[in-house]
């Protein structure tokens, strides 16, 4: 019980956190919207502002299927079921005087579960993986993940100090820390739900994003287990499992 009060706890620090990190930049621009001192004569003229240092700072929401690769023979996945949900904010950087290439670092959250017939038995503290055979009745089996998400990306548009609807190939990495992960396991009658200690908290892999205005489609590859190096499967082997999520992430400038 300690450690789940314990566990929402730090979720609500978290949120909080990412809340006034997103915040940041809405509140220094409440005065000056273009971030730049207004010309007196278009003032007096009416004539529109046109910001030339303008930023594509973003909030981002998005959602993915989720895969993994390297899975242990015998091993199945629901990929409809498995999903991701993720979103936070990116602070844009230009690094060109067109500002159509830019560096983007950002803090956000993210959610991901992995349904299979790869089943967690909880040992007191040790946890034992089995696979379940297809007689086997259940409603749901999945691995959950939460995590906190530092995504960092180099930023190609076509966009202009005018023009908001753009095309963007943005490319990078994206770490990320592992706060809560959970196994359960329902049947009809009987429901079995714990915390995992196997997963490897620490997370990092590529990401590419490409897309037109609002939609964009989205790729995560991961350069490391979902689980730590020295869990055994079902057949002895250690669970080498790759997460590889594919979906479509949406900005808001």
């Amino acid at each position: 019980m300690k450690r789940f009060f314990y566990v929402v706890h730090m979720k609500a620090r978290i949120a909080t956190f990412i809340l006034l990190f997103c915040l940041v930049p809405v509140i220094g621009q409440e005065g000056n919207p273009t971030g730049t001192d207004l010309p007196k004569d278009s003032l007096d003229t009416g004539a529109p502002l046109i910001d030339s240092e303008y930023l594509e700072d973003q909030f981002y929401v998005g959602f993915s299927f989720n895969l993994l690769l390297n899975q242990p023979e015998g091993v199945s996945q629901n990929n409809l079921i498995s999903y991701g949900i993720y979103m936070g904010f990116i602070k844009d950087l230009p690094i060109n005087p067109k500002r159509t290439l830019a560096l983007g670092i950002g803090l956000g959250y993210g959610v991901n579960s992995y349904y299979s017939n790869l089943r967690a038995i909880q040992n007191g503290e040790d946890f034992q993986y089995i696979i379940l055979d297809e007689e086997d009745s259940y409603k749901r089996n999945k691995i959950e993940t939460h995590l906190v998400e530092l995504p960092v990306q180099f930023r190609w548009r076509n966009s202009t100090a005018t023009d908001y609807s753009f095309w963007r190939i943005y490319t990078g990495f994206k770490l990320g820390y592992v706060v809560g992960s959970r196994s359960k396991f329902v049947t009809s009658e009987f429901k079995d739900s714990f915390y995992n200690t196997d997963t490897d908290n620490f997370r990092y892999g590529l990401t590419l994003n490409i897309g037109y205005n609002t939609i964009n489609f989205h790729v995560y590859y991961g350069l490391n287990n979902l689980f730590e190096s020295d869990v055994p499967g079902p057949d002895g082997a250690d669970l080498d499992m790759v997460p590889l999520r594919i979906g479509l992430i949406f900005y808001i400038l």
